[in-house]
């Protein structure tokens, strides 16, 4: 069913509010979807909280690592709740609309999170880094304090570029269509809509990309690469599966929030389709959030036993009551 938009521009030029295109004419595709991306936000949502909980209320996890690791997890509650209820409402209801401004704010908030977990999954491989290769001067150097401002520093970058970008885009003018061929307000559908030409924006965008993905990334690989140049150099088996058990959960995270974003943002814009861009978008909306927690929790001995000691915790006190 195609959209009037008509009714939602002023003057017939601007457009003021969008809608989002259906998934499918199939009631019954559409059901499945919601279900399944609801039961992966139900996932994602509980998983991400227990294991920020057990790291909060463990003293033992209140090292950088974890810190982080908390960090990590508060930003995916954040990340998936920007974008999933408003397509879980699309998936299920003919109002598929939304307001100029709450689209700015949709888009805000998701590159506000996406490029902190860029910035953050940085200061997590720099920690590992500095644990494996410098263990003598490890606690002087990922002090509490340094932790705090390299998460600052996440954070900060994060609300900069999304405040950047937000503007950057709405300040342009939409007019035609105002059906946004995608599930949520994101810079390549949005640039789509946008009047005249749009060449100068998009390199933009792209450049930015290129900076907020790439450069962490860049810090990432170095890391890994000391990392293992480090691993090799040690003597014992034991000293090298115990580093590398310690890397690997973080490392298995980059690969999937990278690799989707960078297939998303970097590729060339003739080989975009709509169908791979939505699919993408699913990827490292909801499954990679969902994922996160899983990997962590099952590859970590001491987050597990947090978790049951947290559960445990939990249970005593709802008896108690």
């Amino acid at each position: 069913m195609s959209v009037n938009c008509s009714l939602w521009q002023e003057n017939n030029l601007s457009v003021k509010r969008f809608a989002f295109a259906k998934f499918s004419e199939v009631p019954g595709e559409c059901f499945l979807l919601f279900t399944l991306i609801l039961l992966m936000f139900l996932v994602s949502l509980t998983g991400n909280a227990l294991i920020a909980l057990a790291i909060f209320t463990s003293p033992a996890l209140h090292t950088p690592m974890y810190f982080f690791l908390a960090n990590l997890s508060l930003l995916e509650i954040g990340y998936t709740c920007s974008v999933i209820p408003k397509m879980l409402q699309s998936l299920v209801s003919e109002s598929r609309g939304i307001s100029r401004e709450g689209c700015a704010t949709q888009m805000f908030f998701f590159s506000f999170f996406g490029i902190t977990e860029c910035f953050l999954l940085a200061a997590m491989a720099f920690d590992r880094c500095t644990a494996i290769c410098s263990p003598l001067h490890y606690a002087a150097r990922m002090s509490r304090g340094v932790c705090a401002h390299l998460a600052m520093v996440s954070w900060g970058m994060g609300c900069i570029v999304g405040l950047g970008q937000t503007n950057f885009i709405f300040s342009l003018d939409f007019c035609g269509s105002c059906e946004i061929d995608h599930f949520f307000c994101d810079l390549p559908p949005l640039l789509a809509l946008a009047c005249g030409d749009t060449s100068q924006n998009e390199a933009a965008v792209f450049v930015v990309a290129v900076l907020c993905i790439s450069s962490p990334f860049l810090l990432i690989i170095s890391s890994y690469v000391r990392i293992l140049i480090a691993v090799l150099m040690m003597p014992s088996p034991e000293g090298r599966h115990k580093a590398l058990s310690t890397c690997s959960s973080h490392l298995l995270v980059v690969t999937l929030f990278y690799g989707s974003a960078s297939i998303t943002y970097l590729r060339p814009k003739a080989s975009h389709s709509p169908g791979m861009d939505k699919f993408l978008a699913l990827f490292y909306t909801a499954v990679t959030s969902m994922l996160n927690p899983i990997i962590y929790s099952l590859r970590n001995k001491e987050v597990k036993a947090a978790l049951r000691r947290t559960l445990g915790l939990r249970k005593v006190l709802s008896r108690n009551r």
